[in-house]
């Protein structure tokens, strides 16, 4: 047997493995955003409507059964009235970043859409690492 080849069983166990990190991955996901919904005094039905998601799907997602798209998670955000970004990172598809008061203006700015805001993001950071790797 090659070194590179897996025994069934070790197979087995790396799939599972994996399965297990999706699972735990979008119950986290999951369980924010029914906290967050609880916390904003939206009903699930609400929500999805909002979100132009269905009903059972959104359920699903807060269950931990089904992992969302980045595209859900932006429609979510927006019926929750959040950043989208805050989701990203609660779902492991962005890192989280350091505070910044100029980063948490912009997220909190309702007066902007969200692809503004995301817009205005990537050129603060980018002006914010140029501006890094210069020396003085």
């Amino acid at each position: 047997m090659n070194d590179t080849a897996q025994s069934p069983a070790a197979a087995a166990d790396s799939s599972a493995t994996t399965r297990e990190a999706v699972t735990t991955a979008a119950s986290d996901i999951g369980g924010f955003i029914r906290s967050q919904r609880v916390a904003a005094q939206v009903s699930l039905r609400q929500l999805a409507e909002r979100a132009g998601v269905s009903n059972p799907y959104l359920s699903q997602i807060e269950r931990g059964l089904r992992k969302p798209s980045a595209d859900v998670l932006a429609q979510i955000a927006k019926g929750l009235r959040v950043s989208a970004e805050v989701l990203y990172v609660r779902a492991g598809i962005l890192e989280e970043r350091p505070a910044s008061p100029v980063r948490d203006a912009l997220i909190a700015d309702e007066s902007i859409s969200e692809r503004q805001r995301q817009m205005l993001l990537e050129i603060y950071e980018s002006f914010r690492n140029e501006n890094q790797s210069k020396p003085e």
